[in-house]
């Protein structure tokens, strides 16, 4: 049920509604706005600075029944009292029915919270305005959290919210008037003290378990993922139903592929990255994921699980980038030319997937129409951080105390175990490079890995469930990789230069991807066998695409990324298909 103010906006039932304890608290805010600057709040501000012209109010926060409030993803409560501004009004303009939503989660930006206000005023005179506001609670590194919960962005329309912009500013909560809020809150509805008690005890806990949640550095609570939990909802992939096909490589090695047939097109394989299964293209988060991308463009795409996949067995054995291109490509070639009967097939394969998808091809790999090659490739250049990784050969040294693999899975709460604990702990110290989250995934993620995705181009939705995708990595894997960044380009596991030597089986259609922003695997890796591929091959066969707002990962799971990214693999896809 939802119930209407004066101004036409929808109020949820759990804002204006008894049924059980509320709270309420007055909040005072100060600051500068003007009708001269109306497109730049901090411009606005220092303007209305200069000319005197402040903008004040005074609000009460009613929210009528504590549950609602939290339990409700908007958060929302009632806004009543006074906005001073007297370049609109001699007396301050009355808010009766205004709109304030609590920490309310923002969905395009993962560990955001808003704070967002909707106050209609009347003055005594008649005039209506319409001021809006929000505060954005994200840690940005450093003490912000004061800052972040004090300063209110402020945009002022004439009449209602549809009205033009008449001005704008900035407004702050000064010490003097959050201790006079602090003593102001106070339950309300409750039938005795023990209710009253229990309705600010639930307030504190929400909004403090949202303050560390985003700013809580060491001591911030794991992030939302409990593999004991219940499944969550998913949204129905628009494929149609997929088909499983098992298969096995010549050293058998059971292999997996899903199969959503969307017409002739192809067929095309699509490869991820390493310790990451297919649930990395057909993860529901997004309005379009991948597959029903291809799917929607007539393409009978099949997601490959290679022996990397958590979802396998195999992903906690020992095995090498060479295994992968000696044994799984081949595999699933013929798996999918035997099952469709197709003469050749391409391929679409990112990070690990896309360097041993080329190191196949340069064995001889047959029947591969075109390719395209996502963020790694046969020359990979990383950022210092992973440079010194490889330089002090951390695979070697986690091997030499016994450890053969590494997970990102971690549990939550009660289900943790003390070293579990003790290793997230570790890694909240660990330095992120230039993300900052405080989900013990990302953390383990990142140690793994590096910085696998740009958080601010995943929505919250996928940032909530993307760990889904990852799982166990073994050691022999990484020697590898590490060994290449020391070289400078792929090597075979012996160290022997058996890649480069002849690349005739790369003579062939390859698109490379590469984001700009990629700080895992570097643009200049990718640059660099696009040069020395067309020296040796000729430049016909190659082309490049750089994407200038994406990083590595989130080229495929960016909230965006169906905009930006899709569009361009497809057309890559499409030129090498009969008509």
């Amino acid at each position: 049920m939802q119930t209407t103010n004066t101004e036409g906006h929808e109020l949820t039932a759990g804002a204006t509604t008894g049924g059980g304890p509320g709270i309420e608290f007055t909040e005072t805010m100060r600051g500068f706005a003007s009708t001269k600057v109306t497109d730049d709040y901090h411009a606005a501000r220092e303007q209305g600075e200069r000319d005197g012209t402040k903008f004040e109010f005074t609000m009460t926060v009613i929210a009528r029944n504590i549950d609602r409030l939290i339990a409700n993803p908007a958060h929302e409560a009632v806004l009543r009292g006074t906005i001073d501004a007297p370049m609109f009004s001699a007396t301050p303009l009355r808010v009766d029915a205004g709109r304030f939503n609590l920490l309310v989660r923002d969905p395009d930006r993962p560990g955001t919270r808003k704070m967002v206000y909707d106050m209609p005023a009347v003055s005594a005179e008649g005039r209506k305005i319409h001021a809006t506001g929000f505060k954005t609670i994200h840690d940005d590194g450093g003490p912000d959290l004061w800052a972040d919960t004090t300063t209110l962005f402020v945009t002022v329309h004439e009449g209602d919210a549809s009205g033009p912009v008449i001005a704008k500013g900035i407004v702050n909560i000064l010490s003097t008037d959050f201790a006079r809020q602090l003593t102001s809150m106070k339950a309300i509805g409750a039938a005795n003290k023990l209710e009253e008690l229990k309705a600010m005890a639930k307030f504190g806990r929400f909004f403090m378990g949202a303050m560390n949640e985003i700013y809580g550095g060491v001591f911030a609570r794991p992030s939302a993922f409990n593999p004991d939990a219940p499944p969550r909802v998913r949204r129905e992939l628009r494929t149609g139903p997929p088909e499983i096909h098992y298969f096995k490589t010549t050293d058998d090695v059971q292999l997996k592929m899903t199969r959503f047939q969307g017409g002739t097109k192809g067929p095309v394989i699509v490869s991820p990255g390493f310790g990451t299964s297919a649930h990395a293209y057909t993860i529901d988060t997004t309005e379009t994921n991948f597959p029903e991308y291809l799917f929607e463009h007539g393409y009978d795409t099949w997601v490959l699980d290679y022996r990397a996949s958590p979802d396998l067995p195999s992903a906690a054995t020992q095995f090498t980038l060479d295994d992968i291109a000696r044994y799984d490509y081949p595999a699933a070639v013929e798996k999918v030319r035997e099952s469709t009967g197709a003469e050749s097939v391409q391929i679409m394969a990112h990070c690990v997937g896309s360097l041993t998808m080329l190191m196949s091809l340069a064995n001889g790999l047959p029947h591969v129409r075109s390719a395209v090659a996502s963020q790694l490739t046969l020359h990979p250049r990383v950022a210092p951080v992973n440079k010194a990784r490889a330089n002090l050969y951390m695979a070697n040294l986690l091997s030499a105390v016994g450890i053969d693999t590494l997970t990102t899975e971690t549990h939550d709460g009660a289900g943790q175990s003390w070293t579990e604990k003790l290793y997230d702990t570790a890694l909240r110290l660990y330095p992120a490079g230039q993300q900052y989250c405080s989900s013990p995934f990302c953390r383990r993620m990142m140690f793994m890995y590096g910085e696998v995705f740009d958080h601010d181009q995943l929505n919250d939705a996928t940032h909530e469930a993307i760990h889904e995708a990852f799982g166990v990595a073994n050691l022999a894997t990484f020697k590898q990789i590490t060994q290449a960044l020391r070289a400078g380009h792929v090597v075979h596991a012996n160290g022997e230069d058996s890649y480069l030597d002849n690349v005739d089986g790369l003579r062939l259609p390859i698109a490379f991807l590469h984001g700009a922003k990629n700080r895992l695997f570097l643009p200049e890796g990718s640059l660099a066998t696009f040069e020395y591929l067309k020296e040796k091959n000729g430049a016909e066969y190659y082309t490049r695409h750089v994407f200038d707002d994406y990083a590595h990962m989130d080229c495929f799971i960016g909230k965006n990324a169906a905009r930006d990214v899709y569009p361009v693999v497809t057309a890559e896809l499409d030129r090498h298909n009969p008509t």
